[in-house]
């Protein structure tokens, strides 16, 4: 029975624990933009596959 009692302590202390650092990790601002890194993964490719119209495609010979 002891134990438990053991086990039910040592929960707490690291459920206090992970509690203590969200407080922390939301205070210094880590939570304060959510929605542009979701945003931002649809709108890359699209900025690095823009042909460019001075630039003709280059083809290479076949031997």
């Amino acid at each position: 029975m002891s134990v438990i009692y053991l086990l039910i302590s040592v929960s707490i202390c690291v459920a206090i624990g992970f509690f203590i650092a969200f407080i922390i990790a939301v205070k210094s601002g880590q939570y304060d933009d959510d929605y542009t890194p979701s945003v931002r993964m649809l709108f890359d490719d699209e900025t690095k596959n823009i042909p460019q119209k001075n630039n003709p495609p280059t083809e290479e010979k076949q031997v």
